[in-house]
């Protein structure tokens, strides 16, 4: 049957409809109320199958309204998403169907209602409204009187039954050449059309439309880094500075001249990477590694792993910007960020484990925009929603995140993702492909979505927002299946068969398997399509996400392929490897490409450009900001700045401890208020402990490169570096990879003159520390209509060092010294390298002595603003005397505190204070005030108040607060064992890894198992597999993740349906009856509830008195540190641990706990609320940030009556001794040791 549905949250769960209220309140529309409702079309499901279905999957009794039909009275509108483009929510409810029913066909469809209530002016104000909510790129309005089941054919674009040749094309004009490069809209040259007919001339032959296409999509800026290999020539210097870039670019020539280079062409390219072939000839790059699969930059290292022999493991880095997509789309194009990058090491067969945000945006404080454009404030949110939500699936740490904002990113968004990954050198068997070798596509399957992203974002930008070209631009990924690839790659036996891999992005099948090898067939139909109805070009050019090529012996092609099944990931021969220099594609057994690789391979034509550099006219933002007269009133002001202003409301949306590798919080301190400098990780070993961390960083200020692009090249290098060293890292082993970020250069040598400037200074400071860059990313076309993005080179640094030598910049101890490291530029206003090396040595020294316990480096702000960020976290007081400027903008400078004297580099300015007051030089400004100043800037964008007392107040249980006595139960006496775990691997799951390690640490021996469901004999498979599990162990794990993406609208979802499996019911039953243990974490608790088990120790449905976990309150993911008191040691898993206060990291979107106050003080009578959420003094709280969800009686976890069934939100098993260092009295769990000890 067919049939629709919709689902209403009750009110006081409805925190979505709530944001949305508030956003159109921000907005100036005035109206009193907002509901949505959540709208499922559902097709072929069997009745008794929807019956079964509705309270397990669509509906949650607790939190929901099941509604068949809707009549409404107020103002509404519906939308849904375009044809073809993914839909999580849909995928998620289908996937849960066909766990209940393996040979379900069903289809399902979703959308949104929105009623809008009170609206005081409603025709002009739903006219905005629906601007607000409907992206024309992503989804359109739907008709509520029609429901129609999805034919994909029934579409603009015809499918080509028939091979297009340019008839004439090789005698073509050059007038007719510039026709048909503007009816195409190419974005490749005119002369690159010219070089094209030449090469088909020489063939004899007209080219393909097909093959067209995917030349201006193989060739294109964003592919081949066509602005970056153009010649440059005629280069000039001018102005104030004109002596200082020709003394570098001396140098420059110079340097390639020692190795040969001087006849070679000058271009951008050769200017970013002479460093690291200068260094390395000199020996300088010890653990740099080169490597034919040039997809990220790789370092060779030891790892120290505590006990045993170092190992020998590479460690991959890189860098990936979405600016184009994240314009068009900020949540896909943000998500795909992330995704993108995390499958460049990836594809070197690294686990990916710890990543950096940055993004780039006008003030989004200002509500007006662009006509056609899509608003800053909704970019930002949108964006850092879609960038944290495919991180947070994905299971990378997150730890350090910046949103830099300048006007010239009106323009277009600046939206970077970096990544690194490691894998030990053993497990990886680079070899050459040769003839025979097959190509495998793995992961997902190819839609229409990403075709003509690559060529799109190397034009310059016209934005149109009804650009129907668009909504075919942008990727919609699946994290589930990039999450599924990251395990898979983790296993040795699978990436040792690997000869080479490749990623599918800009440019799809026809650049990921092009890049592969000089000669190979293509079977593009092989190519597993979401529906029938794409094209050749579009299969070839889909940039379609989460996909994979690897080129394997033949012999090894069916072991990969079960390998990869086990994992629950297609895997599909789709191309051969031959030897006869060409690149050929086929498709419905027509040829629809064949080109000379040795052709496809240049690029293009070559192309010139003249340069010329003029010096800034303007004062220096350092001079400028030494003209600000430091005052209370000044500082506070400058506090508030948006790019000084706290950004605590954007980072806490990203997980930063998943993994359980993270040596520093984004945020430290007491109070977590202290901003990290940058990102720490523990290298990722399987098994043991390691003390080897990974350290990343960046360094970028836009007005210092938009006042001299020179000076911003260079300063960039310099802030990265000294961020490494004021996190404890040393600096000489640092490695760079660029980011690059400019206008449309165009044929303008002015414009031509900036990334070269840049890069200039870039170069001199490299050679200056003897650092290189081995890497990086160019996005050239920041341009809309007159507006330009400011010339940026971003500068990340990343270095191995020791977690024993990690600090955090947050004041430490009351006495304890406070020192200036004063960086004086030169008369140029260029950097002193040799004052900063002489510093950094010693602060590194002073470090590994322990002597200097923390550092922050300066930028905006200057002095005092540094200073003040460092006492926010465990808000220590300070006295400061200092005749510097103290709003001086300053790169390179840093603050240090010291528990003795310094050295004479060092000046002596203050101390660290009991006081709860910053003073300076006699001006005394309160902590929190301060703070206040800092946080409302920016808090209001990221952070919408859903906490409406009217709902809440009532609910704060008093009783709560009170000690209850019990009885202590007796459990069983069994059979002494060293106890087997049993972990099952959803679809979402990603908390896996570290879950192992906390139960193999204290001797237990852990079974996975990975739930399949890509074939319908597969979930059956599953079901018996996990049954058998089950059955044979001591302890069941239900652990952490995104169960099926947290969706059908809301978490575990999945996994309940597997839970109420007849089979997997009654194997839970015998397990419990056999004195086994049950344990779930975050997702695994929101099974447990959602499943019954908790708190009625029983697999069963839920009525709308039950208990839940629901959305936080803030309306969005949290990632932070609590405080938890444990109020009952009632279960084997808690023994020894009642009233003990514990400091565990948390990361959820739907934690708050919800019961009514009579089924609260049940619990707690019969102790089965295992621990609150306390504030600093342990007093149970409903207050944010130590309740963080809004958890009615301030409830973080719950027994099983009988004590063996624990459920809990916080991730005990993501600490580790040496991480999370920045955060005071973080202490170890013992869940994990007693569960171990309770059967031996």
């Amino acid at each position: 049957m067919n049939l629709r549905i919709y689902i209403q949250k009750k009110i006081f769960f409805d925190i979505y409809s709530r944001k949305l209220y508030q956003e159109l309140k921000d907005m100036d529309i005035s109206l009193s109320e907002v509901i949505i409702y959540h709208i499922y079309d559902i097709f072929q499901i069997k009745k008794e199958v929807f019956i079964d279905s509705l309270y397990k999957i669509f509906v949650d009794p607790v939190t929901d309204i099941y509604r068949k039909k809707i009549h409404l009275k107020n103002p509404s509108f519906s939308i849904e998403y375009l044809p073809g483009k993914y839909d999580q929510r849909a995928d998620a409810a289908m996937q849960c169907i066909k766990v209940i029913d393996p040979i379900s066909k069903v289809f399902i469809k979703t959308g949104q209602l929105i009623e809008l209530i009170g609206l005081n002016n409603p025709e002009e104000d739903i006219i905005k409204i629906k601007k607000h909510c409907i992206n024309p790129n992503i989804c359109k309005e739907k008709n509520l009187k029609e429901m129609l089941f999805p034919c994909f054919s029934n579409r603009k674009y015809v499918e080509k039954k028939n091979i297009k040749i340019i008839e004439g094309f090789i005698h073509f004009t050059y007038e007719e050449i510039k026709k048909i490069h503007k009816k195409w809209n190419f974005s490749i040259e005119i002369n690159d059309l010219l070089f094209i007919q030449k090469y088909f001339s020489e063939e004899n032959r007209d080219p393909k439309e097909e093959e067209l296409r995917i030349l201006d999509a193989y060739w294109s800026d964003h592919c081949r880094h066509t602005t970056f290999l153009t010649t440059l020539v005629n280069i000039n210097f001018d102005g104030i500075f004109k002596d200082t870039y020709q003394s570098i670019f001396n140098k420059y020539l110079k340097d390639r001249d020692s190795i040969g280079r001087s006849k070679d062409p000058i271009n951008l390219m050769d200017l970013s990477n002479l460093p690291s072939q200068i260094l390395s000839k000199k020996g300088k790059l010890k653990n740099y590694v080169f490597s034919n699969e040039r997809n990220s930059c790789i370092m060779r290292i030891d790892v120290d792993i505590i006990g045993k022999k170092k190992e020998k493991w590479y460690l991959l880095f890189k860098n990936e910007t979405h600016n184009h997509p994240t314009e068009i789309d900020p949540f896909g194009g943000a998500a795909t960020c992330i995704g993108g990058a995390i499958r460049d090491p990836l594809s070197g067969r690294a686990f990916v484990y710890q990543s950096i945000r940055l993004s780039g945006a006008s003030d989004p404080t200002k509500t007006k925009t662009l006509n056609g454009k899509i608003a800053q404030r909704k970019i930002c949110r949108e964006a850092a929603h879609g960038y944290s939500s495919y991180g947070n699936q994905v299971g990378v740490a997150t730890t350090h995140i910046h949103e830099i904002y300048h006007k010239g990113y009106k323009a277009k968004r600046m939206e970077v993702g970096m990544v690194i990954g490691a894998v030990p050198v053993d497990s990886v068997k680079q070899r050459n492909p040769r003839k025979g070798d097959i190509i495998l596509l793995i992961g997902g399957l190819t839609g229409r979505d990403g075709i003509g992203g690559a060529t799109e974002s190397s034009k310059r930008y016209e934005y149109n927002l009804k650009n129907i070209s668009y909504n075919i631009q942008v990727q919609k990924g699946n994290p589930i299946i990039e999450r599924q690839i990251q395990r898979f790659f983790r296993k040795k036996k699978a990436i040792s068969l690997i000869k080479k891999c490749n990623d599918f992005g800009a440019g799809g099948a026809s650049v990921a398997i092009g890049e592969l090898s000089n000669s190979l067939i293509l079977h593009l139909d092989k190519i597993p399509i979401k529906n029938t109805s794409l094209d050749s070009i579009e299969i070839a050019l889909s940039e379609s996400q989460e996909r994979m090529a690897v080129v394997l012996d033949p012999y090894d092609v069916k072991k990969f392929i079960n390998l990869s099944h086990e994992e629950n990931i297609l895997s599909i021969p789709i191309a051969m490897i031959t030897d006869n220099e060409r690149i050929i594609f086929y498709h419905q057994k027509k040829e629809i490409f064949n080109l000379k690789s040795s052709f496809l391979n240049t690029g293009g034509s070559n192309k010139k450009k003249v340069v010329q550099v003029n010096s800034p006219t303007s004062i220096s933002p350092f001079k400028k900001s030494k003209n600000i007269t430091f005052s209370k009133r000044t500082f506070l002001k400058t506090l508030s700045k948006l790019n000084i202003a706290s950004q605590k409301s954007l980072v806490e949306m990203f997980d930063s401890t998943i993994g359980g590798t993270t040596i520093l919080m984004p945020f430290g301190g007491k109070y977590q208020m202290t901003p990290s400098e940058g990102s720490v990780q523990k290298i990722p070993v399987s098994h043991g402990e390691t003390t080897t961390v990974s350290l990343a960083s960046w360094g970028f200020h836009p007005n210092i490169s938009t006042w001299s692009p020179l000076h911003g090249g260079a300063y960039a290098i310099v802030e990265s570096v000294s961020k490494i060293v004021s996190m404890g890292g040393p600096y000489k082993n640092i490695y760079f990879s660029f980011q690059e970020y400019y206008q449309k250069l165009g044929t303008n040598p002015k414009n031509w003159g900036k990334p070269f400037a840049s890069l200039l200074g870039a170069y001199h400071a490299q050679m200056a520390f003897e650092l290189a860059s081995i890497g990086g990313k160019d996005s050239m076309s920041g341009t809309y209509k007159n507006i330009h993005v400011p010339p940026t080179l971003i500068a990340f640094g990343v270095s191995i060092g020791s977690s024993l030598n990690i600090i955090s910049p947050e004041f430490k101890k009351i006495g304890n010294r406070i020192y200036l490291y004063n960086h004086k530029p030169l008369k140029n206003e260029m950097p002193d390298f040799d004052s900063m090396k002489k510093a950094y040595d010693k602060v590194y020294e002073g470090i590994c002595s322990g002597k200097i316990v923390s550092v922050k480096t300066i930028k905006d702000g200057g002095i005092s603003i540094a200073i003040a960020k460092m006492s926010f976290g465990n808000r220590l007081g300070v006295v400061i005397h200092s005749n510097n400027h103290l709003l001086e903008t300053n790169i390179g400078s840093l603050i240090i505190e010291s528990s003795s004297s310094l050295s004479e580099e060092f000046i002596l300015i203050g101390e660290v204070v009991s006081s709860k007051n910053l003073d300076f030089n006699g001006i005394s400004i309160d902590i929190d005030e301060a703070i206040k100043n800092w946080i409302k800037t920016l808090t209001p964008i990221f952070s919408i108040n859903n906490r409406d007392l009217k709902y809440t107040k009532k609910n704060i249980l008093q009783k709560s607060r009170k000690d209850h006595k019990y009885i202590p139960l007796k459990w069983k006496s069994i059979k002494k064992v060293v106890p087997r775990v049993f972990i099952p691997i959803f679809p979402g799951t990603n908390c896996e890894f570290e879950s192992i390690h906390a139960f193999e640490k204290e001797g237990a021996i852990v079974k996975t198992s990975v739930f399949r469901n890509l074939r319908d004999k597969d979930i059956i498979k599953s079901i018996f597999q996990m049954e058998k599990y089950i059955k044979s162990v001591q302890i069941f794990m239900l652990c952490g993740g995104f169960s099926a993406g947290d969706e059908p609208d809301g978490s575990a979802k999945f996994i309940t349906s597997v839970l109420h499996n007849p089979y997997i019911k009654d194997s839970i039953e015998y397990f419990l009856d056999h004195d086994g243990l049950i344990l779930g974490i975050c997702n695994g608790f929101q099974a447990l509830i959602k499943s019954s088990l908790l708190p009625y120790g029983k697999i069963n449905l839920r009525n709308h008195k039950s208990p839940t976990l629901t959305y936080n309150e803030i309306g969005k993911h949290i990632s932070q540190c609590v405080h938890i008191k444990v109020i009952s040691d009632n279960s084997p898993w808690l023994k020894g641990m009642k009233n003990k206060i514990y400091t565990i990291p948390v990361s959820h979107s739907e934690g708050r706990f919800y019961s009514s106050e009579k089924m609260t003080n049940l619990l707690l009578r019969k102790n089965q609320i295992a621990a609150l959420y306390v504030d600093l003094k342990g007093n149970p709280t409903m207050d944010f940030p130590y309740n963080p969800n809004g958890s009615i009686g301030s409830v973080e976890g719950l027994l099983s009556e009988n004590g063996k069934i624990y459920g809990r939100m916080t991730h005990p098993e993501r600490y580790n001794n040496g991480l999370l260092k920045n955060i005071p009295n973080i202490n170890e769990h013992s869940i994990f040791r007693n569960a171990v000890q309770y059967f031996l």
